[in-house]
């Protein structure tokens, strides 16, 4: 079992970014944690702040991984791209947000992400990625 935890934009700055809002653990230390508790598969994180980047991940994994976490920040509100590139792999795609986007800006509430995932884990902070690898293997 192969699975990508694939992160966009600014994620890269957890653990100093709006501590308030995303915590003040960095997703290194939180990747840690989650390859000692799922050692049993293949877990593989990526993140980028470019859009083309997190394109070309997606194609190039979205055939030959057994599923993807993809938190997609913004670009979840934005990227009609994202979301044509998960409909073009066979790979499952679950959508996770670290704040609950539904208590944030308005601009936040719409995600075209949404409806091509095959679930959406929001508010959960950094347990919702457990809760997408969860997902994938059918827990």
């Amino acid at each position: 079992m192969k699975i990508l935890i694939l992160n966009g934009p600014n994620l890269n700055l957890l653990g100093k970014r709006e501590p308030e809002i995303y915590g003040s653990q960095t997703f290194d230390e939180y990747f840690e944690l989650l390859k000692i508790q799922y050692s049993t598969i293949h877990l593989e994180y990526y993140q980028s702040n470019h859009e083309g980047e997190l394109l070309d991940k997606l194609h190039q994994v979205g055939f030959e991984f057994n599923g993807i976490v993809l938190n997609a920040g913004a670009y979840s509100h934005t990227s009609i791209a994202i979301a044509d590139a998960i409909k073009a792999i066979e790979s499952p795609v679950v959508e996770v947000h670290i704040s609950d986007v539904m208590k944030r800006e308005a601009f936040r509430h719409y995600s075209y992400l949404t409806d091509v995932c095959i679930a959406n884990f929001t508010g959960h902070g950094m347990n919702g990625y457990n809760m997408g690898i969860d997902k994938l293997l059918g827990n």
